[in-house]
């Protein structure tokens, strides 16, 4: 069949309209035959969804994030550098910059789609040897048009429009990160300031408890050891103060690197731990994930993508048919050069089928049906991954949450241990023993008190992470649909 295609191709020629639709009615028949030739499908999913997540609780629907579910913390000064992080952050910049680029190489690839004219204008003058010298002169336009018979350009159009919704997503990735790391970078420069100022406390009760004992050691009813005992307790608190500070001060450079500032610029009033809300929100079905959450979507399209690669190998294996035209002027002078008698034009029809090539083309089908294997399992491993993440969040949530009630109620009993261990110091009618013990379990469980709070405000970054920060509104990501 093919070689009858090519033979009437040949005989193409100006002005001989009926055989030219003869070949394209062969060319028609060819492509309902390559449909048997080659099969278009992807290879199945094999991924089942749950239907609920194993350590959510309560109704489902509710309670959804907002968009600006940072807010949710009532904390004015990390929305402002939520914000600032979203409008000055250089990786989200940066991530901008791939958008553009991948958006330039959509139009650079889909250019085959539409014909291609260019302008020539020539004019020169002559002398050849021995000869008399003349001149020259030529106005032409030039005209190329591939005929995409068989898809080919448009599914590498296509697959090139999927890297660029690829893109987008993967910046709503390093945004969604972004936001993640100033809200970590915060609540760790809030957690620095209540542990220095838990840390100042003790140090201030601590050197009350060292006067009361160098006062029992004057009246002898103390020893050098009692003495010596609750010095070294007071210097070990001391020595908790530089390591808090540092934390502090390393957080809010990297604060100032998340919003694009360098640190001496960025000062950070902070606060305390305590001072923030908890938001409350349920993660919904998971089946709701597959919208919400940027790199599944990402991963989604270069799936896509990767099926339109599929489809252009595939197409590669039958002719190209491509049309290309001169017309314009051409004349010795140049004041008759636009007249009718010097205009010229040609056509011409271009036939090109691949014989043999070294199995170049089916190696090409191969590499790109194995990147689409590749990408389906990505897709899927970063589905399953996602169920994950947010089973992992909710447990992190109830039990940082239970860790932070009874830490709570041990710092209760361990400050009021320790007044009354005061008091009865005192009096006189407690051994030192009993009071360092007291002081060290306070000391120690307001400061774990404090890392609970912590640990529990993460565990809420986290889900949100999880979830892809938030629902995403109607209408984004518009012509992108979800791979059931």
């Amino acid at each position: 069949m093919l070689d009858e295609w090519c033979r009437r191709a040949v005989l193409i020629r100006a002005g001989r309209f009926r055989p030219f639709f003869v070949v394209f009615s062969g060319l028609c028949l060819v492509h309902m035959l390559s449909g048997c030739i080659f099969s278009s499908e992807r290879p199945d999913l094999a991924l089942d969804v749950p239907p609920r997540y194993g350590a959510a609780s309560g109704n489902v629907q509710a309670a959804l994030p907002a968009l600006d579910w940072w807010r949710g913390f009532h904390s004015s000064e990390l929305t402002g550098l939520i914000e600032e992080a979203q409008t000055s952050n250089l990786d989200i910049a940066a991530a901008i910059g791939r958008i553009m680029q991948a958006d330039a190489q959509a139009k650079i690839i889909g250019a085959p789609l539409l014909p291609a004219v260019d302008f020539l204008g020539i004019a020169e003058r002559l002398k050849p040897p021995g000869g008399i010298e003349r001149e020259h002169y030529r106005v032409t336009l030039n005209a190329a048009y591939e005929i995409d018979f068989w898809g080919k350009n448009r599914a590498n159009s296509r697959a090139a429009q999927q890297i660029a919704v690829a893109t987008r997503f993967d910046k709503e990735v390093v945004v969604l990160s972004t936001i993640v790391a100033v809200g970590t970078a915060y609540f760790q420069v809030l957690s620095s300031q209540d542990r220095l100022r838990i840390a100042r406390q003790n140090l201030e009760a601590a050197n009350r408890v060292l006067t009361l004992v160098k006062q029992r050691f004057e009246a002898g009813t103390a020893s050098q050891l009692d003495v010596a005992q609750q010095e070294s307790l007071v210097a070990q608190v001391r020595a908790t103060i530089p390591i808090f500070d540092q934390t502090l001060r390393q957080n809010i450079a990297i604060l100032a690197v998340l919003i694009g500032k360098p640190p001496v610029d960025v000062l950070v009033k902070g606060g305390s731990l305590y001072r923030l809300s908890i938001p409350r929100v349920t993660p919904g079905l998971p089946s709701q994930i597959l919208l919400q959450r940027p790199d599944i979507r990402a991963a989604e399209a270069d799936l896509a993508s990767a099926d339109a690669s599929v489809e252009a190998a595939r197409a590669a294996f039958f002719p190209s048919i491509s049309l290309t035209g001169q017309g314009g002027y051409d004349s010795a002078i140049f004041k008759i050069l636009l007249t009718p008698q010097n205009a010229f034009y040609n056509v011409a029809v271009n036939v090109a089928q691949p014989l043999l090539d070294g199995f170049r083309l089916e190696g090409q089908l191969e590499f790109a049906q194995g990147r689409q294997y590749e990408l389906l399992k990505i897709y899927c491993q970063t589905i399953l991954a996602s169920f994950g993440d947010v089973e992992i969040a909710l447990i992190a949530i109830a039990d940082s949450a239970e860790r932070e009630r009874l830490q709570n109620l041990v710092v209760i009993s361990s400050r009021e241990a320790f007044r009354l261990a005061e008091i009865r110091l005192r009096e006189g009618t407690v051994d030192l023993v009993t009071v360092l013990q007291t002081q060290q379990t306070l000391f120690t469980a307001e400061d774990n008190h404090v890392i609970a709070r912590l640990a529990r405000l993460q565990a809420v970054l986290s889900l949100f992470q999880a979830l892809g920060g938030s629902w995403l509104p109607p209408g984004v990501a518009a012509g992108v649909n979800v791979i059931r």
